[in-house]
């Protein structure tokens, strides 16, 4: 594995939003008391001036503060610093992604530290799914990176006898977000995040931009219903080609792009007429049993015989039997995407209502395809919801081999979850847009930066949560159930 380049980058908003909001009344007279008292850089002077800058409120702990509660505001010679919860932070988020989550998320980002504060960034608060059972944890265990090199984390990609032997040193990589449901930029800084670490990340269904040809070693073709921007140029170049025969956060619905998002440089990837509205039909019309399914795959690999096959599928009632069909049609990788993946495109009555949980389904089709005795020749990757590196954990000991990830990935980028995603000219962030002005806010090295961190971070969680788990490879924890519990249980 290459070495990994971890440096701080800080967030490309003005004003970033933290839990607490400090501010400096009037009575200050810029004494620099609490500049020397502040553990974390809240206050500032700049050199050659006598009064402070504005305070940074997102590095403020709170009643965290090591220092003890509320340090700064207690010492203040006349009082005249006030903190308080930022109204920000209580308008962010939703019971799956808290505010905590996203912040957390953005200081990993920034850092490629584990959080060390207040905030939670483990799990969110939805009472369910990943956020509703734990680690079986000894209470004496260490918690310690101190034998983290002898941690292993990598996973094989291919466990057939036959095609390429590839493996990557993190279990997961990047999910499929095509052009035009996110910017170029967008899937620059994801593609230069998964060289830097050898893994992967998906084009999506929008077509396989020129820009990404340099980064072709980590790049998965996608290819899906609508067949936009599919081509035997894009199919030869990669090491990995995915179908996706569906999406868990829309399952039955196919695919959806609005006519404001279909810009005339997405048209021409997609080979269709700009402003108006695309969709992807469910299913491939050209697949209706295993036979139909194992043609597909005999397709590509006359264009490319040595790339790998991966599947996704949503999590249906009989998704183990849809996995046991790939595997006789012959894919390397089956890919289960849950219900709460998606940007804020997937309509909430489908993620909500739909296809099974993916906690259920990883469990449901690892037994099955361990009672057909297949389960060690085919790959099983989990994806939809997959929030933090804990829910990472979650998966491998439900039955996983890895995950893909995506919308952590944005939030790494700066997303606030507004869920504006297709409304006009997109997100106002620069990730999922279209528009060239708005896209111009991501610059695909701070991007790539932000993610390169990201990964940091989870590399540090995993490896020390296997490590009080007494597990010396991330494959020793795959189905191990009898390390969960419940998160209610004492």
């Amino acid at each position: 594995m290459k070495t990994i380049a971890i440096n701080r980058c800080g967030s490309r908003s003005r004003r970033e939003i933290g839990k607490y909001k400090v501010s400096v009344g009037e009575t200050c007279f810029h004494c620099g008391l609490c500049v020397e008292i502040c553990p974390d850089g809240v206050f500032e002077r700049p050199d050659g001036f006598n009064c402070l800058s504005p305070p940074r409120s997102a590095r403020c702990l709170g009643p965290d503060c090591r220092k003890g509660p509320y340090h700064c505001a207690a010492k203040c010679p006349v009082g005249s610093i006030n903190i308080e919860i930022d109204p920000q932070w209580k308008n962010l988020g939703d019971f799956r992604w808290t505010p905590d989550l996203i912040i957390t998320t953005w200081r990993q980002a920034e850092t490629g530290l584990i959080p060390q504060d207040h905030l939670e960034y483990k799990v969110g608060a939805s009472g369910g799914g990943f956020d509703s059972f734990d680690f079986v944890i000894d209470p004496a265990a260490a918690d310690s990176l101190a034998a983290a090199d002898t941690i292993n984390l990598s996973i094989s990609l291919n466990h057939r006898s036959e095609g390429s032997r590839i493996e990557i040193p993190v279990p997961w990589y990047g999910a499929g977000m095509s052009f035009g449901s996110v910017s170029l930029p967008t899937m620059l800084a994801r593609a230069m995040a998964a060289g830097a670490w050898d893994t992967f990340t998906s084009t999506g269904e929008g077509g396989y931009p020129d820009e990404l040809i340099p980064y072709r070693d980590c790049i998965i073709t996608q290819i899906a219903t609508g067949l936009f921007g599919v081509d035997e140029a894009s199919i030869r170049r990669t090491r990995i080609i995915e179908f996706k025969y569906a999406q868990g956060a829309k399952p039955g619905l196919g695919g959806h792009l609005l006519g404001d998002k279909n810009t005339p440089s997405v048209a021409k990837m997609r080979e269709t007429i700009p402003w108006n509205a695309l969709f992807s039909p469910f299913p491939f019309h050209s697949v209706y049993s295993v036979e139909d399914h194992k043609k597909h795959i005999d397709w590509v690999k006359q264009i490319n015989p040595e790339a790998l096959i991966s599947v996704k599928v949503s999590t249906p009632s009989d998704v183990d039997m849809v996995a046991v069909g790939s595997y006789y049609a012959g894919a390397n990788i089956i890919h289960l995407d849950g219900g709460y993946g998606g940007t804020g495109a997937a309509p909430e009555i489908a993620k909500k209502n739909i296809a099974m949980p993916i906690e259920y389904a990883i469990t449901k089709v690892h037994k099955f395809l361990v009672e057909e005795g297949v389960r060690d020749e085919l790959v099983l990757m989990a994806s939809g919801g997959i929030r933090t590196a804990y829910d990472i954990a979650k998966s491998i000991a439900l039955g996983a081999d890895g995950v893909i990830v995506g919308t952590s990935e944005l939030v790494a980028l700066g997303c606030v979850r507004c869920g504006n995603c297709e409304s006009g000219r997109g997100c106002p962030r620069g990730i999922a847009t279209t528009d060239p002005e708005l896209e111009t806010q991501i610059d695909p090295e701070w991007g790539a930066q932000r993610l390169v961190n990201l990964y940091a971070a989870w590399e540090k969680q995993l490896k020390s949560l296997l490590g009080r788990l007494g597990l010396r490879d991330i494959k020793e924890l795959r189905g191990r159930t009898d390390l969960l519990r419940r998160a209610d249980e004492s």
